[in-house]
């Protein structure tokens, strides 16, 4: 047996783990049930090695892997796994990033020896939350929904569906019997790939991991040396407190680089609070995004890679903060200023600031047959030093679709009455950040709705002399409302959210 992989070998290696992701996420899509699966393709999935250090991923959502990446050593060690064993959980302080995101994890056993991990994670609309769609304006873990610590949800093979029908009614079986097939595909791909190794999977992993560190810490040399400082703010908890600091100090020297949260506002009342890994998975996407586009997405690509989060603060908060909007919120602006560090020391690589937001929208019924929806809308990203920014896009932690306007109104008593790019949104440079978006609801039946957005006050910041992003608008039958809003609509009532739009990048010159 060889004692190492050829380049070539290694390459086909890589491929074929990243292969195996990708097949797990299409099963995951066509087997789900929900439009939040199936329609807008909130899931992740990945394959780790027996000690929880990531292999492989696919190219589904940042804020997902990255936090798995960073928490999923502990998720594992912490269990006695048995083939046929799947562990289900959602607990943020757990290894999560908030309720709705549940994730599944299956071991690899081959000849009695666990060699690796399958996983993958997905955005349930309806996780219990106090509030329909599972993203209430909250203040405490327990107004989010079911907090599942991790539990056997399949044992020695046989599903134990007793537990689903604890937590949830039957309509949402269905996306959680989906994530097991997704976790079988994966072990059955990975089963067939080490077969075919020439080397055992324990030492084709190691070298897997030691040539992405290679990778990492080659690019690294080439940023410039030195300490660089960005700050940013939320705009607001939902619960009165403003401007709150995230700040990021960033330390690159010899091949390494280190960024430090030390500044950044205490945890909050409201949910905009996160775990320790969603702060991890911000910082590994900014870096990710600097790494030569064929480097494969491991832990080793990680390693020199560290990070400082206070804890307590809004990055690294205690139990039982409230997280729902923290890892779809906080993330945003966690990235936006570990990019505006990285803009310090080199500037022509990094984009002006993106529209900062997911947007959340989360609505279901006030009463009759009950109905949750969910959905992150699209804005502008930041213009940069080739050209403007994209308009009405997902951006930076965020990778999902729109869900569709067919399968939307066949689902919900919900009409879209527009929807358009917000026209000259994006900031002003030599190149202009991109367009954000207008989404419009019209209400079939009385609901309750929940808006968590950000970027509705301060406006998405420009690079290298260009204009700020116009800040985004949220409003029902033309009043305008607050980001952070939970309110009752009724048929015939106009929901319109306008997303903002992206930074511009460089001064325009009078004349030019």
């Amino acid at each position: 047996m060889s004692e190492t992989l050829n380049p070539v070998q290694l390459g086909l290696f890589v491929s074929r783990l990243e292969a195996a992701c990708e097949e797990m996420g299409a099963v995951l899509q066509r087997a789900a049930f929900s439009p939040n699966i199936k329609d807008r393709l909130d899931f992740s999935c990945a394959i780790f090695d027996a000690r929880g250090e990531l292999c492989a991923q696919a190219a589904h959502i940042p804020v997902h892997l990255g936090s798995m990446a960073y928490a999923m050593a502990d998720i594992v060690g912490a269990c006695d796994w048995a083939p046929g064993d799947m562990l289900v959980l959602n607990d943020p302080f757990l290894g999560g990033t908030h309720l709705p995101d549940v994730t599944v994890v299956a071991p690899y056993f081959r000849d009695g020896e666990l060699l690796a991990f399958i996983a993958n994670r997905a955005h349930h609309a309806d996780i219990g939350g106090s509030t329909p769609g599972s993203m209430p304006l909250s203040q405490t873990l327990e107004e989010e929904g079911v907090v599942i610590p991790p539990t056997r949800l399949q044992r020695g093979g046989v599903l134990q569906r007793q537990l689903l029908d604890d937590w949830f009614g039957p309509s949402e079986h269905g996306d959680f019997i989906a994530q097991l097939s997704a976790n079988r595909c994966g072990l059955q791909r990975l089963d067939e790939l080490v077969s075919m190794l020439p080397l055992s999977f324990e030492v084709a992993v190691s070298q897997l991991q030691d040539y992405a560190e290679q990778l990492s810490v080659h690019r690294l040399r080439e940023l410039p040396a030195g300490e660089f400082y960005f700050s940013d703010v939320m705009d607001d908890d939902g619960f009165g407190h403003e401007d709150l600091l995230i700040c990021a100090s960033l330390r690159l020297a010899d091949g390494r680089a280190h960024v430090d949260f030390s500044g950044t506002a205490p945890q909050v009342q409201g949910n905009i609070n996160c775990p320790r890994s969603v702060a991890a998975a911000a910082v590994y996407y900014a870096f990710r995004c600097l790494m030569p586009e064929e480097a494969p997405v491991c832990a080793g690509l990680f390693r020199p890679i560290t990070l400082a989060v206070p804890e307590g603060s809004l990055l690294n908060a205690r139990r039982p903060a409230a997280v729902a909007a923290g890892n779809v919120e906080t993330s945003m602006r966690a990235c936006d200023v570990v990019l505006g560090a990285l803009a310090q020391a080199v500037p022509e690589l990094i984009p002006a600031a993106a529209h900062g937001s997911m947007n959340n929208v989360a609505m279901g019924s006030l009463d009759g047959q009950p109905w949750h929806y969910y959905e992150t809308l699209a804005g502008g990203s930041g213009g940069h030093s080739q050209g403007e920014g994209l308009s009405a896009v997902q951006c930076h932690m965020t990778n999902t679709l729109n869900t569709p306007i067919e399968s939307l109104e066949m689902h919900y008593p919900l009409r879209v009455t527009r929807y358009a790019l917000r026209r000259h949104s994006g900031g002003a440079g030599v190149h202009r950040g991109g367009d954000g978006l207008i989404r419009e609801f019209e209400f079939l039946a009385s609901a309750r709705f929940t808006l968590l957005t950000e970027r509705r006050r301060v406006r998405p910041w420009g690079l290298n002399g260009g204009e700020a992003g116009v800040s985004g608008e949220n409003r029902l039958n033309g009043n305008v409302l607050p980001g952070k809003v939970s309110a009752q609509a009724q048929p015939g009532d106009l929901l319109s959210i306008a997303t903002p739009g992206g930074g511009g990048w460089g001064v325009v010159r009078e004349g030019a």
